[in-house]
């Protein structure tokens, strides 16, 4: 990452395209990339990442696929012909789903010359606390969990994880790849509500900690002017000399 603004990823958890549009207009000067997810996918199709793509933004496909290995292999697929910079599955799917997305990603991107995007493996939810994992079965702590699932996507061909910014340097600890990305969402600035976060740091905190990117919604999307809230963060990556 080379300019400070390239570590800023915007999720675009809006209802319609007109509205995502809108906002990757407004912001393409101040952001790195923009997250579609689940909901703006299921109003929208692949058509909104297709016209953010061509409108010169990046795009990280926050669908979390999360099926047997064939089913997840031939989404990644997908998601590389759409020509996504980055996407995500669940590690919980077990190492044979992600090492099988692995392989059909490169093997496509190398025969029908596409960019490869980078695939993350999601960990624990940052919504989840120890309570939630208890419910589904899941008796260790959430940072236990992570570092588990962190270890098993690198050695699942995984390029990096999704990961609260609280279990960062666990992770950086956990794995060998010095170049092993780590997303993190639920991050806030100073002053913002957390909302349905439970396990949260400010940017600046999670840069420190050893984050690659942070993906920040709502304090950006849901501010009277985006432009300014988008510009202060990044400004503030600058202030806290963040590498």
């Amino acid at each position: 990452m080379d300019a400070p603004k390239q570590k800023l990823v915007v999720a675009l958890d809006v209802e319609t395209a007109d509205q995502a549009i809108e906002l990757v207009s407004q912001l393409r000067d101040w952001v790195g990339m923009f997250k579609v997810g689940m909901q703006l996918f299921t109003a929208a199709g692949p058509q909104i990442v297709r016209r953010i793509i061509d409108g010169g933004g990046a795009v990280f496909l926050d669908l979390k696929y999360h099926d047997i290995p064939n089913t997840v292999s031939a989404a990644g697929v997908e998601a590389t012909r759409l020509g996504v910079t980055m996407f995500n599955l669940h590690a919980l799917g077990g190492s044979e789903m992600m090492r099988r997305t692995a392989d059909a990603v490169a093997s496509v991107a190398e025969g029908e010359g596409l960019s490869r995007p980078l695939i993350l493996a999601v960990t624990i939810l940052t919504s989840a606390d120890a309570t939630t994992l208890a419910e589904v079965g899941l008796q260790e702590a959430p940072a236990a969990e992570v570092t588990k699932l962190a270890g098993l996507a690198e050695a699942s061909g995984m390029d990096g994880v999704v990961a609260s910014s609280e279990e960062v340097q666990l992770i950086r600890g956990a794995v060998n790849r010095r170049d092993f990305v780590v997303v993190t969402p639920g991050v806030r600035p100073v002053g913002a509500a957390s909302h349905d976060q439970k396990r949260v740091m400010t940017p600046a905190e999670a840069f420190r900690a050893g984050a690659d990117y942070v993906v920040i919604g709502r304090p950006i999307i849901a501010a009277p002017d985006p432009i300014k809230a988008a510009r202060e963060i990044v400004e503030g990556f600058i202030t806290q000399d963040v590498k």
